[in-house]
């Protein structure tokens, strides 16, 4: 008895894609369906980073490939392909980067680079080739928290190599001055050393750089908003009126310069006491939530205020690496599967793709 191709492909469909809710026929995901005899073979190409979801993933599509009558071996192959998306109308793509994520916040405290490095280090987890960049120039952290130290090496003596752990490509101006120095650079030099730290540093075809800006929305953000071509920009913020406050500021900033939201995160949400297990709400309840709703944004999660994340930050072992089963780590990465999807859903770049005219004049 001859298998159907169509009732391969109804079967199929009655498998969604846990993160999107849609299958993967009619969302093209389904590639080189072939049917020989009572053979099947297909492959699934996911456009986000997914390497725990895989084997689960591959169990289930074959389970729904065996209910069709007459099928005997099936052989699926699951993949992933990060493609780039569009940014920001007339500006530069960075060559070997494709997506180009910020993550911002309003005021400084709200804990946006300890949220910055665990989704870095959480996209990387799930399989993705990342990058850190440290754009916050007068108060430079990932270092410490990345557990790097040293000075980055130049082959060519114009570009810097990226420093790495964790299995992520980073740069940071902490990397060039003393540990102790302090930037007492005017706005323009800091704009300046910060374009020259993300065009000259050697990234490795990156699926994804993350991007921890300095706080507020001042002559840096402004200008690296107009400059770096940003896929899209997550907020950082704690449930706090003033850092809410100061978190809308950032959404109007990047509102006005064509930079999407990917969504807010809702950093010391709530203290549970080591002791005795009693949950507070130090900086009130729910207010990330509420901007989100009011703003029509993704709510990416909303972390703990807990000694370890300070902790494992600070003694250069986060959390997505010093404990990654462990929950704060799991809200790290639902956040990061979350920013990676909505990535995914958005329409591609193919400026790449067109040939690039130039104009000669002949003499």
């Amino acid at each position: 008895m001859a298998v159907e191709q169509q009732a391969i492909l109804n079967a199929l469909q009655t498998v969604l894609d846990p993160n999107t809710g849609k299958d993967f026929v009619s969302t093209r995901a389904l590639k080189n369906l072939q049917v020989s005899g009572d053979d099947v073979s297909f492959d699934v190409e996911l456009g986000y980073p997914a390497k725990s979801q895989i084997a689960g993933l591959r169990k289930s599509l074959i389970a729904a490939v065996k209910t069709v009558a007459g099928v005997g071996n099936v052989s699926v192959n699951v993949s992933v392909k990060i493609a780039s998306h569009s940014v920001q109308r007339g500006v530069q793509l960075l060559p070997n980067v494709k997506n180009i994520i910020a993550v911002a916040s309003g005021k400084g405290g709200v804990g946006k680079s300890t949220t910055a490095v665990n989704l870095a280090l959480a996209l990387a987890a799930e399989g993705a080739a990342v990058g850190l960049l440290d754009a916050d120039i007068y108060g430079p952290s990932v270092p410490m928290m990345m557990g790097i130290e040293g000075r980055p090496e130049s082959i060519d003596g114009k570009n810097m190599e990226p420093m790495e752990n964790y299995g992520l490509q980073v740069m940071s101006i902490g990397f060039l001055v003393d540990k102790d120095e302090a930037m007492i650079w005017r706005g323009p030099m800091a704009t300046q050393a910060l374009e020259q730290l993300l065009r000259q540093t050697n990234w490795k075809d990156l699926d994804y750089l993350i991007v921890d800006l300095p706080p507020g929305t001042g002559d840096i953000q402004l200008t690296l908003s107009q400059r770096v071509p940003m896929t899209g920009a997550v907020i950082v913020t704690t449930p706090q009126d003033i850092a809410l406050l100061d978190a809308k500021k950032g959404i109007k900033m990047f509102e006005k310069v064509g930079v999407p939201i990917l969504g807010i995160v809702e950093n010391m949400a709530v203290h549970v006491c080591s002791n005795c297990g009693h949950a507070e709400h130090i900086f009130g309840e729910g207010g990330g939530k509420k901007m989100a709703a009011d703003y029509h944004m993704d709510y990416l999660g909303a972390l703990p205020l807990d000694i370890n994340i300070r902790q494992q930050a600070d003694s250069g072992h986060p959390t997505v690496v010093a404990d990654p089963d462990g929950d704060v780590a799991g809200i790290y990465k639902a956040v990061a599967r979350k920013v990676a999807i909505t990535v995914a859903a958005k329409s591609k770049d193919f400026s790449a793709k067109f040939p690039t005219i130039t104009i000669s004049k002949n003499t």
